[in-house]
């Protein structure tokens, strides 16, 4: 959102005729009530004003006309000689002179901005309150401050702008509440504008603040992702079609020396006097690399309102990684797009929380998409060449494109086995949504022919309930 944009909000008030789209009333600004406050005769000569990004001065075409309408009256009045129109005339002359004569001030603010949770869940609603204080010499009459609030966070209460009038030293704060989603949600600037006693001209700025909302990952509620056969020497949960220590019955074999005897089939042996031992399959850790598709093309979403497939991807992400460190296995963290990122397989609660920072705060999974739309080709063989030779590979993206389909079929071919858990993106509700949502079903067929496992996750349903159903048919 660039500087100059006004924020998307909820309930935001309508703008009169010369307004820059800023503040409603021009007589009467608009602050929330209970958070709108005023600091008289306070000062804080330590605290120094946010720097300026951008900053310009135009006219707000508020006067417009007066002139030639004093000239009218003017000249009808001496055209008519009517006192009454000539004085009328000098009047507006007056308001003209007045008008040209007002400048717009320079502010100096010093803008903080804190939330009323510093982690949230995806979800809540959080509060956020802006303090403004003019640090400058200056008398700011009529001052306008809008938020610059992230596209993907929503305004649920309140309005993200603020109308008052500044003397020097002096605060004011406006709140709002938004709905948290994942990630971290840098703020863009604040823009300001400020106008003098007249309003015949404004200043506009780009003003810089720090602050930055961090919501971690929801809680997935997956108790367990079922793997594919690729493993590790060690011991772990994944059945194998290897014999030996287990607890699943695998087959049984002539008696060797050195069998423990907890092993030795008895039963066999009382019955027709052959001295046997009982096999069983065993369970062994795998190591997996979770990939989630970050591109461009990945950030799509059924409805504007609805989260986008990279944010429910991250949210999955998330949900596998902590499932199958629970289950003993190692595990991974890859970004697939311009914007890179890698963490190797290991294990361990450590291990756990870096993998989930990365998903709330890392820039390869931000909420907001790449500048660049790029296939990201390069990286995708960079991925490859870093996967361990025994890592299995679950890659997350909503097979928005027929290149997806092409580098989960190869890294399979490679020998790393892929799971594809996909985030169901499209809309069904307009032709255009029909189509994407037909030309994806393609896609996810022509992996499963290919021998890839898929998780079809649409938006209606849990993670944990799209695993359960295609664990079933896997099964079935």
């Amino acid at each position: 959102m660039s500087a100059d944009a006004e924020p998307r909000e909820a309930g935001a008030a309508s703008t009169g005729p010369g307004d820059d789209g800023v503040a409603g009333d021009d007589s009467a600004p608009r602050a929330d009530d209970e958070t709108a406050t005023r600091a008289a005769g306070e000062s804080d000569d330590a605290r120094a004003a946010n720097p300026v990004l951008s900053s310009r001065a135009a006219g707000t075409n508020r006067w417009t006309g007066i002139t030639a309408l004093a000239l009218l009256f003017g000249a009808a009045g001496l055209l008519a000689t009517r006192p009454p129109l000539v004085l009328a005339a000098a009047v507006g002359v007056g308001y003209a002179a007045y008008a040209r004569a007002g400048d717009a001030p320079e502010p100096a603010l010093s803008i903080d901005r804190t939330f009323g949770d510093d982690a949230p869940e995806p979800g809540e609603e959080v509060r956020v309150t802006v303090t403004v204080r003019n640090v400058g010499d200056a008398l700011l009459p009529d001052l306008r401050i809008v938020d610059g609030v992230p596209d993907e966070l929503v305004v649920t209460d309140g309005v993200a702008r603020l109308g008052t009038a500044l003397r020097p030293g002096e605060a004011a704060t406006f709140g709002y509440a938004v709905t948290a989603r994942r990630g971290t949600h840098e703020f863009d600037p604040v823009r300001v504008v400020a106008r003098g006693f007249s309003g015949s001209v404004e200043r506009v700025q780009s003003v810089e603040t720090e602050g930055s909302l961090v919501c971690p990952p929801a809680p997935a509620g997956l108790a367990d992702l079922p793997l594919r056969s690729l493993t590790t020497p060690h011991a772990g949960r994944v059945s194998t079609d290897v014999g030996g220590d287990g607890i699943e019955f695998h087959s049984t074999r002539e008696y060797r020396v050195g069998d423990p005897l907890s092993r030795v089939d008895w039963n066999r042996l009382a019955r027709t006097g052959e001295l046997t031992t009982v096999e069983f399959r065993e369970e062994r850790s795998a190591t997996v690399t979770v990939v989630v598709d970050a591109r461009e093309v990945a950030y799509r979403r059924g409805d504007p309102s609805d989260r986008h497939a990279v944010d429910r991807g991250a949210e999955a992400a998330a949900g596998v990684a902590d499932a199958l460190l629970s289950g003993g296995d190692r595990v991974g963290l890859a970004a697939l797009g311009p914007r890179e990122f890698w963490l190797a397989p290991a294990a361990g609660d450590e291990h756990r929380a870096r993998i989930a920072d990365a998903l709330a705060t890392d820039r390869a999974f931000s909420p907001e998409p790449p500048d660049v739309a790029a296939l990201a080709r390069s990286y995708a063989g960079r991925i490859e060449r870093r996967l361990p030779d025994s890592s299995q590979v679950i890659l997350v993206s909503p097979v928005s494109d027929d290149w997806i389909v092409r580098r989960a079929r190869l890294w399979n071919a490679h020998g790393h086995l892929v799971t594809v858990l996909s985030p169901d993106p499209t809309a069904r509700d307009t032709p255009g949504g029909r189509l994407a949502a037909v030309e994806r079903a393609e896609r996810v067929a022509s992996l499963r022919e290919a021998g890839l496992r898929v998780v079809d996750w649409s938006a209606e349903e849990s993670l944990a309930a799209a695993v359960a159903g295609t664990e079933r048919r896997w099964n079935g």
